[in-house]
């Protein structure tokens, strides 16, 4: 260094005594003496070796700074540089997005590689970018009713312990003077555990390599109607741990799992509903849970609700007149699922089923285990051009209090027994 500086000084005299030499040699006319010309030149190329032999011992220090540097760093927020950027997530930089997908696109580089280093998981896949999990949870609520009416957490963790405040106490009246009777809270805890649920799609790779094909959002949106399908499936008819998982994977605790039928709320027969037993309904919910409580059936009921008139000759049903509200009954909003209970018109097979949830659907809690990883199949479909892609998650999902909902259940007679 000390002698990059002593080089530096020694050009800069030099190139001012140089200038000063051409100043004294100009004649009347503003001309260099021709005398002079040669020695001009002579100091002008010293003062350019004199640059040229600094930038070789600066070249010279770069090289020894990088060859002497740790052969790695800590990992950052930005893979590729060594600071972090405030609270960025590692993998909502745009650093470790572009790296993602050109990993899915087989782009496999030392560079890639390291950019991805925050985001592996241990069976080899890599955590999806946040801004495809953003895309992924829009295409999950899209086809995926119970997403947006249920409350959804996020976990790290593989368990979420949750307590639950099963007596709130009591006041009571007391003489002047007299003892203040204790009257504590009780406690219980409902436990939120994290099952895995995966699928594999293909896509060919001419689609892959084409520059001006959303991957992204056609990989989101494939994968986010498979996801969608089965954990509302789930959310609804779920069976929760499993006792035997080599035969019955362990899955969310479905709803409909987690409800009994109150007195009262089971119809006469197996194939018709009528306004006493949706009435019936309606008032056996707690009064606090019926003011953001919504209804959930089948579309084959949904006919027969459109159907039924109050004792004043009145529809309860009547449709969302305007934009993104939904159809209601009896002044609640109604939804439907394909996964909740068909009305078949079978007495043998309709009966006992639970076809109409009513409550406050904010009380069914969703954990979803950050985050959603990817895998790429490079071989498995090779033969036909394709590559595979591996998504999983880890979710579940649990009523954790069954009294904010109720349910209504078809019964073991026919429509000619009794109404």
């Amino acid at each position: 260094m000390s002698k990059i500086i002593e080089l530096r000084n020694k050009r800069n005299t030099l190139w001012e005594q140089t200038k000063a030499f051409l100043e004294d040699h100009r004649d009347s006319n503003g001309l260099v003496e021709a005398s002079a010309v040669e020695q001009y030149n002579k100091m002008a190329e010293d003062v350019k070796a004199l640059g040229e032999e600094i930038k070789r011992l600066e070249d010279q220090m770069e090289m020894d700074a990088k060859l002497s540097a740790a052969t790695s760093v800590p990992v950052h927020a930005d893979p590729k540089a060594g600071q972090r950027k405030g609270a960025v997530r590692p993998t909502a930089t745009n650093e470790y997005n572009d790296a993602f997908w050109n990993m899915m696109r087989g782009m496999n580089t030392m560079e890639v590689r390291d950019a991805l280093s925050v985001g592996v998981d241990q069976n080899g896949g890599f955590t999806v970018p946040d801004e495809f999990e953003h895309q992924l949870i829009q295409a999950l609520e899209e086809n995926n009713i119970f997403r947006t009416l249920a409350k959804t957490i996020h976990t790290n963790s593989g368990t979420r312990t949750i307590p639950i405040a099963t007596d709130s106490g009591s006041a009571s009246w007391i003489e002047e003077g007299a003892a203040i009777q204790e009257s504590d809270m009780s406690f219980a805890q409902e436990t939120l555990s994290a099952y895995k649920l995966g699928c594999m799609i293909k896509v060919s790779n001419e689609l892959l390599n084409d520059s001006a094909f959303n991957i992204a959002a056609h990989i989101a949106q494939r994968f986010g109607v498979r996801f969608g399908n089965a954990e509302e499936d789930a959310f609804i008819n779920g069976t929760g741990p499993s006792a035997n998982p080599q035969t019955t994977p362990s899955q969310p605790t479905g709803i409909l799992t987690s409800l009994t039928p109150t007195a009262g709320n089971t119809t006469a027969n197996a194939q018709t509903v009528h306004f006493d037993n949706i009435y019936k309904l309606y008032y056996s919910l707690k009064s606090p849970y019926r003011r953001k409580a919504a209804f959930l059936c089948n579309e084959t009921l949904l006919l027969q609700l459109m159907l039924i008139k109050d004792k004043n000759d009145n529809y309860i049903w009547k449709p969302g007149l305007e934009v993104g509200k939904p159809d209601t009954i009896l002044g609640r909003p109604i939804y439907t699922s394909g996964y909740m209970p068909a009305i078949t018109g079978n007495a043998t097979t309709d009966k006992n089923k639970k076809v109409l949830l009513f409550g406050d659907f904010s009380y069914y809690w969703i954990a979803d285990r950050q985050n959603r990883t990817l895998k790429r199949l490079n071989e498995l479909y090779a033969v036909t051009d394709q590559v595979g892609f591996i998504g999983t998650q880890r979710v579940d999902g649990k009523l954790i209090l069954p009294e904010a909902m109720q349910v209504m259940a078809l019964g073991t007679g026919t429509a000619s027994s009794g109404s």
